[in-house]
């Protein structure tokens, strides 16, 4: 129970990823709160998660609405008693190299974590420390033909969560990100690949050394060792979870 009674926030906490690290924190111990768009993924996660037996809080919100953020991050404080771990884990995936792309990966990609971290920093602060996680992506570490938009989105994640470590550290608010590669899950990009682009996910599943496309635990647990006590002195690193695609 390495997390027992700390205060968790996870903004995009529906499926996936974020619903992943979620309830890895539950199960250790945490209190969590998640947010999401959709009621009906929302309340199934919520059951979900509780059923480590944990404080959940979940409600709506839009992560491409400041306001809605802004409301959000202190009513999940107020539930849960405050915040030791913010994990800022949704992405607006914005694919296609036009002015909706663009707009999708600038609100929700960028936008949200700077709104979340920053709603979230006086928080942290008042609990004398604590443990942002921003979720990147391998896309933001090379060019690419196909997601122009969601890959430059990921490279500036990387690049604040570098600034927000230089800006934080004072506070002992320790700020790290995680690159995940092929990530497949149900409902996810890569299940929907699957069916639609069948080519696609074959050539990029033979470009994994490990064989195999990432499940969201894996990255799960990444998280939980970021905010936890032996990753104490790790701030402003991007951590590569991928099974080695980025060595091919």
């Amino acid at each position: 129970m390495r997390f027992k009674d700390r205060r968790v926030v996870v903004m995009g906490g529906s499926r996936g990823i974020g619903l992943a690290i979620a309830k890895g924190f539950a199960a250790e111990g945490a209190n969590v709160a998640i947010c999401a768009r959709g009621a009906e993924a929302l309340e199934a996660a919520r059951k979900d998660i509780g059923s480590h037996g944990r404080a959940v809080f979940a409600a709506r919100c839009d992560l491409a609405d400041g306001a809605q953020i802004s409301a959000f991050i202190p009513e999940a404080v107020g539930a849960l008693g405050g915040m030791d771990v913010l994990v800022n884990n949704a992405s607006g995936f914005g694919m296609t190299d036009d002015e909706t792309g663009w707009d999708a990966s600038f609100r929700v990609d960028i936008m949200a974590i700077v709104r979340a971290s920053q709603a979230a920093r006086e928080f942290l602060q008042a609990d004398e420390g604590g443990s942002i996680i921003n979720i990147a992506s391998i896309s933001g570490m090379r060019a690419s033909t196909r997601s122009g938009p969601y890959a430059a989105a990921k490279a500036a994640v990387i690049n604040y969560t570098m600034s927000q470590a230089a800006q934080m550290a004072r506070q002992k608010i320790r700020v790290n990100a995680i690159s995940p590669g092929a990530i497949e899950f149900p409902g996810g990009v890569w299940d929907r690949r699957k069916r639609d682009n069948p080519h696609l996910y074959e050539a990029t599943l033979a470009s994994i050394p490990f064989g195999r496309f990432g499940t969201a635990e894996d990255i799960a647990d990444v998280a939980l060792f970021l905010a936890s006590p032996a990753a104490r002195w790790i701030t402003g690193q991007n951590i590569v979870v991928d099974g080695g695609q980025l060595l091919g």
